[in-house]
């Protein structure tokens, strides 16, 4: 699927030229809590007045967000008739504009978790302001039923346009850009390694790799130039997991982001950096149909990516990073929690990995991750 990219201006004279382009009448705006401190709130602020577009916000849901949430932002997109869809935020605004689009055409007395999904041309824009998940490039959503994560797949909730708007990213905490920055790493590294990978999505991956490690300081300076090459970056990275999905890095992550309220990126980046070394050293357990010399040249490719001769080279590179930006380490760890932490693995995350692991195997690991 084509995805037309926007840069913005000052003026945010594009997001005229795009609306006018698909003969928007009514913005429905899906924004999360830090909406009130973007630049470009003032943008939709005043495009009612200026082109005469309706603009009808939506932000009741939170982080993590309830199925009941996306089915408030059915009814009332429905209601309101508005003819296009934007969202503007993180992974969460990203989840509920997608699925909101994705129910709307759907029938509201069922279920829409247990419903076929039917595909609409509802113009659909994603303003990322955050330069991690690349959420704004795939192909999946979450929501939360009845407790449960509900994962919602489909390509006719990919948005079909994208703004990279540089200056979102100049008010993040410094932790949230460290990390959002770690998960799109993360996304590319895994993307090359897993069975599942092509041409197509390496090429994204490898271009993702190189585009982060040659504005990392600029971004973490918090310059223009740098956030906007990040955000291309992260949105490099979506494209390549929409096509692989990714592996037992971010397998293993999730568990140790609800025990030690870690966040995503900086969690998947501790499993990576010792899921990593542990392949570059048992290739022998290779289980990518293309076979254990292949895997091989991938790790060599991958080091070249980073700078390295030697595919264990890479790993310490990466080692080196992520002491590099001297993140805070989980605290209150307890004996008990490995045992829930090797049973919290999804097993079909596990299946794109290239190299097997038991349970055994990711108990290991998980000692090394969480051991100072």
């Amino acid at each position: 699927m084509s995805q037309i990219i926007f840069k913005a201006s000052d003026t945010y004279s594009e997001l005229d030229d795009y609306f006018k382009t698909i003969k928007c009448s009514s913005i429905f705006l899906v924004c999360d809590a830090a909406f009130k401190f973007l630049k470009i709130k003032n943008y939709f602020e005043q495009v009612s007045n200026r082109l005469g577009i309706k603009v009808v916000k939506f932000d009741d849901f939170q982080p993590n967000p309830l199925y009941e949430s996306v089915e408030k932002g059915v009814h009332l997109f429905k209601s309101s008739n508005c003819t296009a869809i934007v969202a503007v935020g993180g992974g969460s605004s990203m989840d509920v504009a997608k699925c909101i689009k994705l129910y709307s055409n759907m029938n509201d007395n069922e279920n829409y978790l247990k419903q076929k999904i039917v595909p609409n041309q509802i113009p659909f824009l994603a303003v990322p302001t955050t330069a991690g998940t690349g959420s704004e490039a795939t192909r999946y959503a979450v929501v939360y039923y009845e407790g449960a994560k509900q994962s919602v797949n489909h390509e006719s909730c990919i948005p079909s346009a994208v703004l990279f708007d540089s200056s979102a990213l100049k008010t993040l905490p410094d932790y949230q850009k460290k990390s959002t920055m770690l998960d799109a790493l993360c996304h590319s590294i895994e993307s090359y390694w897993s069975v599942n990978s092509n041409d197509e999505s390496k090429k994204y991956s490898s271009e993702a790799i190189k585009t982060i490690f040659e504005n990392l300081s600029g971004y973490l300076a918090n310059e223009d130039a740098a956030n906007e090459n990040m955000l291309r970056a992260a949105n490099l990275a979506g494209k390549a997991i929409n096509i692989t999905q990714t592996t037992a890095g971010h397998a293993m992550c999730y568990k140790l982001t609800s025990l030690y309220g870690i966040s995503h990126g900086h969690a998947a980046a501790l499993c990576v950096n010792k899921l990593w070394p542990f392949m570059v050293c048992n290739t022998d357990k290779c289980i990518d149909s293309r076979g254990k010399d292949y895997l091989e040249n991938v790790f060599i490719e991958l080091s070249k990516l980073m700078g390295c001769e030697k595919a264990i080279d890479a790993t310490q590179a990466f080692s080196k990073l992520l002491e590099g930006l001297s993140l805070q380490f989980p605290g209150n760890i307890k004996d008990e929690d490995f045992d829930v932490l090797k049973t919290s693995v999804n097993p079909v995350r596990l299946k794109n990995n290239p190299v097997k692991l038991t349970e055994d195997e990711i108990n290991i690991l998980y000692h090394q991750i969480l051991e100072k």
